[in-house]
């Protein structure tokens, strides 16, 4: 059995940049853990599933080591995939089905804006051992489900910043995300991902965290839109328009490989 795999840089409009994504087209049920071996091979921060459903599709993400419940990069590559491959008209909304509710998106010229859920933010004390072992300052520390957001003075502290990444994963979290308001014009905030309790010890451009990100910069610039940039190594940008309930994310996305899964 043949089976397409596609691997999209998300969240930039130049390959190699941005964050890749594998995306597997299925047409039936496969066992978990078929999927997960299949990611490991990928050995890429996510590799989307997408299975027909309905109206939709049935979406999954899989880090190389384990299954998460909301991939932001992976569901715009799943979505460009669609989209460009014709399973799903550019004028119409992909819709998909998660763990995390119905999530879609829509083609608008060469971006691609995602329906995604907001989540909220609670200041907290920063757990023990966290400031150390990310090697920053922060000015402000706040949770959002198992997510820490570490706000710091500058722009630079970002780039800079060298965790531990054998401390850090000691911590009770999920992933800790730094941010820092941006100088640079067009750009409001800046901000990197770590989490290497899944797997990935730096995620490259990380789309579920802007759902966090988004809300609490907006506060703090009173902003409903805005444009972060994740500056990682490869570096990306997100769009965001903030809503009450949901936040939309804008991208990019650029299709570099297309092959065949044997099994």
């Amino acid at each position: 059995m043949e089976i397409p795999i596609y691997q999209v840089d998300a969240f930039t409009a130049a390959p190699f940049m941005g964050n890749p994504a594998a995306v597997c087209i299925l047409t039936s049920i496969t066992g978990e853990n078929w999927m997960q071996l299949v990611a490991r091979e990928m050995n890429l921060s996510e590799t989307a599933f997408l299975i027909p459903e309905g109206d939709g599709y049935r979406l999954r993400w899989f880090t190389p080591a384990t299954e998460v419940s909301l991939c932001g990069h992976a569901t715009l590559a799943s979505a460009h995939v669609l989209f460009e491959k014709g399973h799903v008209s550019s004028d119409t909304v992909a819709k998909f089905y998660t763990s995390n509710g119905l999530l879609t998106a829509k083609k608008r010229g060469s971006w691609i804006w995602m329906d995604f859920p907001r989540f909220e933010v609670a200041d907290i004390k920063p757990p023990l051992g966290l400031t150390d072992a990310l090697g920053v300052t922060p000015t402000n520390v706040v949770k959002s489900g198992e997510n820490i957001l570490v706000e710091v003075a500058s722009e630079d502290q970002i780039r800079e910043c060298t965790p531990d990444f054998r401390q850090l994963v000691k911590l009770p979290i999920q992933g800790v995300a730094i941010t820092a308001r941006s100088t640079k014009p067009g750009i409001d905030f800046v901000s990197r991902y770590f989490a290497p309790w899944v797997g990935i010890d730096e995620d490259p451009v990380t789309g579920s965290a802007h759902c966090c990100l988004g809300p609490y910069w907006g506060v703090r610039l009173k902003k409903e839109e805005m444009t972060a940039y994740q500056a990682s190594t490869r570096g990306g940008i997100v769009k965001m328009i903030i809503g009450k309930d949901r936040v939309k994310l804008g991208g990019q996305a650029v299709m570099i490989l297309e092959g065949r899964v044997l099994t």
